[in-house]
C-alpha cells in the first residue's frame, strides 16, 4: 500500500511567488481592461442592431488598419479601439487594408483612453487620424473618469464638438448622438433617445406584452 503525504496549506505555495496588485492593467495590446471590452461590445452590438437592414458599412474594434503607402503590411498600421467605415460592404474581415478597400479610412473613430494610452490618444493619433485618416469624427472616452470629447474634421483641422444640454456629442456621420449612460459610452437618435441593445428590446417588448396580459415566454 503506498502512502501519501499532505502537504500543510503553507507548504503549497512557493515563498518565491510574488503576486501582483489587483488593479494592474493587461499587457494585452488589445484590451486592457474588462471596461474597454465591455464598451467595445457596446457600441459594436447597438450599432449593428440599429443598422441591422444596412449592409453599407463596416465597424469594429481593435482591428488593425494598414495604410502604408508603399502597400506594405509590415509598417504604418494603427489599431484602434472602434471603427466605423461607411459606403462598405458588411463583411467579416481579418484587418482593414486600405489599399485593398478602395483607399477607405474610418469615417468615425473612438479611442478608449487609460493611464498607458492617454497622452498617444490626446496628441499623436489625434493628429494622424486629423492628418493621414481624415476621419471626419474623432472620439475618446474614459469609462472610469468619463472624460469624453470629440471633434469633426472642418477644413483640414480638428474643430472640438459642443456638447448639447443632455452633454451629448454629435456625429455626423453616423447621425447619431454620443453620450453617457449608466457610465459607458452610447449612442442616442437625433431625438435624445437611447439607442437600445437587443436584450433592452426585448425586455421592452416583454413588458409590453405583459401589459396587455399576454405571457411572452409562451409565444
Amino acid at each position: 500500500m503506498m502512502i501519501t503525504q499532505e502537504l500543510a496549506p503553507e507548504q503549497n505555495i512557493s515563498e518565491d511567488i510574488i503576486f501582483p496588485p489587483s488593479d494592474l492593467y493587461s499587457d494585452e495590446p488589445s484590451v486592457e481592461t474588462e471596461l474597454h471590452l465591455r464598451q467595445i461590445i457596446l457600441l459594436l452590438k447597438c450599432l449593428e442592431w440599429l443598422w441591422k437592414d444596412r449592409y453599407d458599412f463596416y465597424a469594429a474594434g481593435n482591428l488593425t488598419i494598414y495604410y502604408s503607402p508603399n502597400q506594405k503590411k509590415s509598417e504604418f498600421f494603427r489599431g484602434p479601439d472602434f471603427f466605423v467605415v461607411l459606403g462598405t460592404e458588411r463583411n467579416t474581415r481579418k484587418s482593414w487594408v486600405v489599399w485593398n478597400e478602395d483607399g477607405k479610412y474610418p469615417h468615425v473613430i473612438l479611442e478608449i483612453l487609460s493611464p498607458t494610452t492617454a497622452k498617444t490618444d490626446r496628441e499623436y493619433k489625434k493628429q494622424l487620424y486629423q492628418d493621414t485618416f481624415r476621419t471626419p469624427d474623432y472620439f475618446w472616452f474614459d469609462p472610469y473618469t468619463l472624460e469624453f470629447a470629440g471633434f469633426h474634421l472642418l477644413d483640414g483641422k480638428y474643430q472640438p464638438l459642443e456638447a448639447n444640454e443632455k452633454g451629448h456629442l454629435w456625429s455626423e456621420q453616423l447621425g447619431l448622438y454620443l453620450g453617457i449612460h449608466d457610465g459607458l459610452l452610447r449612442y442616442f437618435t437625433p431625438a435624445g433617445k437611447l439607442v437600445p441593445t437587443p436584450e433592452e428590446t426585448a425586455e421592452t417588448l416583454a413588458a409590453k406584452l405583459r401589459e396587455l396580459n399576454i405571457d411572452p415566454d409562451t409565444i
